[in-house]
């Protein structure tokens, strides 16, 4: 447990200090496998379905807003359709239009689950998307979480009617009838949009309790509600579903919640803290959940290189060398200097000094001084 809670520090401390990095090559990432599963799916657009096409336009989605990228897709859609027929391409146009402006207009901010649910059925995990919604959204994340189930619907229902729709004979009528009857009797469909609806309801309601552990009972509760309304649908309108496949991927989809819940929340309820407060007007009851962290060791290298120490004793050396053949120069210099000096001073000057010492001794009398001393005595 020590080991994943510093992998969980060193990530988060990666992150905080490369987040203008990471974010764009994530988005970047993003937009290329949103783009790609698009042309994989439909791909009836040969100018579209270009490998250099979606690197440009993921590229251009890496530096802006998520919405671009919703946008895009969009258009990459409308314009397969285009290929297909003019009414299958003026049929989804509607369609978006009709979600943008009931659905996804409100839920702005959380528009990033309408481009992740058909990914999420493109990875054979549908019911991670709703149960990641709830526990990193809001309420407002089953919008856009029910607008991708209906749009990853009705590409599978063009890509399975292609042919017919894409016959000249048929008359327009007849296409627009089928695509409507496609979409509105599909029962798969509006199952699951209730299943997706469900459960971001219940997990972000249970997520956003005050109870201990709310984060993995949402998670679990999520995903038995999510078998639950499949199953319901099942035995309601006959909806064949295969359950062993449902079952194995609606189990993966908890175990990754639970690391979203280990990375995102990761609580530590062991030491959990319940404070009581009160004001003139109100009482505060405050329970404190501390946060799983382990105390890392940060550690720090020096390089020890001996080439520049060596560099220095050389020129200690070097200064010592020179102080002493100066001390040298100095004392050879020394005793010229002193000769020089003497041979230009005059002779008056030594004579002198010399003469007036014998003068001052001999005016000192010592027997009178002996004399004196003994008479004291």
């Amino acid at each position: 447990m020590t080991a994943l809670l510093e992998i969980k520090q060193n990530i988060k401390k990666f992150y905080g200090q490369y987040e203008i990095y990471i974010l764009p090559v994530l988005k970047f990432l993003l937009a290329f496998v949103y783009f790609l599963w698009i042309n994989s799916n439909m791909g009836y657009m040969k100018q579209l379905d270009n490998i250099f096409v979606i690197l440009i336009l993921a590229l251009v989605c890496s530096i802006l807003p998520v919405s671009v990228m919703m946008f895009v897709g969009f258009a990459l859609m409308i314009g397969h359709c285009y290929a297909v027929g003019v009414e299958t391409a003026g049929f989804m146009l509607i369609l978006i239009l009709f979600m943008l402006i009931l659905f996804l207009r409100f839920s702005s901010s959380q528009n990033l689950a309408m481009i992740l649910t058909p990914l999420s059925f493109g990875f054979s995990v549908p019911t991670l998307l709703p149960i990641g919604a709830g526990l990193l959204g809001s309420a407002l994340s089953s919008l856009p979480a029910g607008c991708g189930v209906v749009i990853y619907y009705f590409i599978r229902f063009v890509h399975a009617q292609s042919a017919a729709l894409s016959d000249p004979d048929t008359e327009i009528a007849g296409k627009i009838k089928l695509l409507s009857d496609g979409l509105i009797q599909n029962w798969a469909m509006w199952i699951t949009v209730i299943a997706f609806v469900v459960v971001v309801l219940l997990v972000n309601l249970l997520r956003t309790r005050s109870f201990d552990y709310a984060w993995r009972i949402a998670v679990i509760v999520g995903g038995v509600s999510y078998i639950l309304v499949i199953l319901a649908g099942d035995f309601c309108f006959d909806v064949t579903v295969s359950m062993i496949p449902m079952i194995i991927s609606t189990a993966v989809s908890v175990l990754i919640g639970f690391v979203l819940e280990f990375f995102v929340f990761g609580g530590d309820y062991s030491r959990t803290e319940r404070l009581e407060y009160e004001d003139d007007e109100y009482y505060y009851y405050v329970k404190a959940v501390p946060k799983a962290v382990v105390a890392t060791s940060e550690r720090s290298i020096k390089k020890i290189n001996a080439e520049p120490i060596r560099e220095e004793k050389k020129k200690d050396n070097t200064a010592v060398s020179y102080k002493i053949k100066t001390a040298q120069n100095k004392k050879e210099s020394l005793p010229e200097e002193r000769t020089e000096i003497l041979a230009q001073m005059p002779k008056d000057v030594f004579e002198s000094k010399v003469n007036e010492t014998p003068k001052e001794v001999d005016k000192i009398d010592f027997e009178k001084q002996l004399e004196e001393s003994l008479k004291d005595l």
